[in-house]
């Protein structure tokens, strides 16, 4: 398998500039109350919990937050009743689109997404239309300045991982889903801190997009990521790096 999207690549750049804070902390938190719920309140024994905690602190949600979204989740607090939900469609040019949300009103999230998709040139798609072009992997990045080439490939080694890349812009590394705890585990003993760890739906085959098609697509995205009930948005597309880089500047 081929890297990871530049486009995850350039959302990681964004994410450290843009003015978001608080919309990334609600879409932490509310990751956290679902794992809770799901999974009971202890990180140790809640795979899920445990990596949305380790990101929220990455990203300097405050502990008491912290601790209350898991309270909610378990139900010691009162609070929102959140589900996770998956939606599919298309964007012009025939981009395949998985979005991974977590909402107390399936209603309302549905028509607001049907509702980007209309105005960016997609369509909202029926369950299962898209889904079969995407695998599950283990997922996690790494900044170039964390380690050199050589400790990241005797790192990957190590680890036995299915595959990895390594780009201008970082290092990368994929595993079996069923794998993502036991990797995550050993990747924190090593004392290394990725900058990105989920599992992740990486495209099976990639849809070229050109000049005509590229503005939509990535108004789709971006308008789709900044939704407050997005979690993840996964996509098929190929573009030229020039004209990701022209619309993330």
């Amino acid at each position: 398998m081929a890297g990871h999207s530049k486009w995850a690549q350039i959302k990681r750049k964004k994410a450290v500039t843009d003015a978001r804070r608080g919309q990334l902390w609600t879409k932490l938190l509310k990751e956290i109350s679902v794992a809770a719920r799901l999974g009971g309140g202890d990180p140790a024994g809640n795979a899920r919990l445990r990596t949305a905690v380790q990101e929220a602190r990455g990203s300097n949600v405050p502990s008491d937050n912290i601790e209350r979204a898991i309270k909610r989740g378990t139900g010691e607090l009162e609070g929102v009743n959140y589900e996770d939900v998956v939606y599919e469609g298309y964007g012009s040019g025939g981009v395949a689109i998985l979005i991974e949300t977590v909402t107390d009103n399936r209603n309302r999230t549905v028509a607001e997404l049907r509702h980007l998709f209309s105005r960016n040139g997609g369509n909202l798609g029926e369950s299962g239309c898209v889904a079969w072009m995407f695998d599950q992997r283990g997922y996690f990045a790494f900044d170039q300045e964390s380690m050199s080439e050589e400790e990241f490939m005797e790192t990957a080694i190590e680890l036995e991982v299915d595959d990895f890349d390594i780009g201008p812009d970082g290092y990368e590394l994929f595993t079996a889903p069923e794998r993502f705890s036991e990797v995550r585990d050993a990747i924190e003993r090593l004392g290394l801190a990725p900058s990105t760890q989920q599992l992740a739906r990486l495209p099976k085959n990639q849809v070229e997009v050109g000049a005509d098609s590229a503005p939509s697509i990535l108004r789709l995205m971006e308008a789709l990521e900044e939704h407050e009930d997005v979690q993840n948005v996964w996509a098929n597309f190929e573009i030229d790096d020039d004209l990701l880089v022209a619309r993330a500047s």
